[in-house]
């Protein structure tokens, strides 16, 4: 069954016809414009990437640091040994837990977005992998959420850490703000998401590392961005 498009989103693709490739700024500006939801936008960010290695498919994942963050909060529990449980409450989490926050989450109560967890508590976390696994949550040293330092890691994610990784077909999404924020900081994060994915890129890769580079809203139509690596 086609999907029947809004008179809202009808009215935004009229206005927005010249859609050539344009400047980050001129996108932005555009961007604005068409936010016209009753809530604030998000303005997303969305690449298509050459991950390809010969006949070998290259996976990405990493951490990106958004010096003004992206506008959304996030949840943080944090699972650790009960003599960490008041360091980690006064880290700022939301949520604080032992061997009770991991019977919670067998059971089904996830009521988090990140889970951090200590070292000595990850022993305990092989009943929770075909829970957290499935949904991108499992605590990874290599992305900072298994850690002794509880404090640094939660001070991270609540300062706009975000984490970012590849579809099967080589496409990364990511948002980058708000309609709200001013576009000197949209420009900001946008410069640090690139910096990081281009420091990421995978040696064997030949060509251009990026594709194409779009930038949209939550309910808007997106915009190609000239972009040359």
């Amino acid at each position: 069954m086609k999907k029947k498009l809004s008179k809202r989103y009808k009215n935004l693709v009229e206005m927005s016809k010249d859609k050539k490739m344009g400047t980050l700024e001129e996108a932005i500006k555009k961007i604005k414009r068409n936010c016209n939801a009753k809530f604030d936008e998000s303005i997303d960010i969305s690449l298509k990437l050459n991950l390809k290695k010969k006949k070998e498919e290259v996976n990405l994942r990493t951490l990106v640091n958004l010096p003004h963050g992206n506008g959304k909060k996030v949840k943080v529990a944090v699972l650790c040994e009960e003599s960490k449980i008041n360091e980690a409450k006064d880290s700022g989490a939301e949520l604080v837990g032992s061997d009770n926050l991991v019977n919670d989450i067998a059971s089904g109560k996830i009521n988090f977005d990140k889970l951090i967890s200590t070292p000595a508590m990850m022993s305990k976390m092989g009943k929770l992998g075909k829970i957290l696994g499935p949904k991108g949550m499992m605590p990874n040293p290599k992305l900072g959420t298994v850690t002794s330092d509880v404090k640094k890691a939660v001070k991270a994610i609540k300062m706009g850490q975000i984490e970012i990784k590849n579809d099967k077909d080589g496409n990364i999404a990511a948002s980058i703000g708000k309609k709200s924020f001013p576009d000197t900081k949209i420009i900001e994060n946008y410069k640090s998401f690139i910096e990081t994915l281009l420091k990421e890129k995978p040696k064997g890769i030949k060509g251009d590392f990026i594709l194409s580079l779009f930038l949209t809203s939550t309910m808007g139509v997106s915009f190609k961005l000239k972009y040359k690596t």
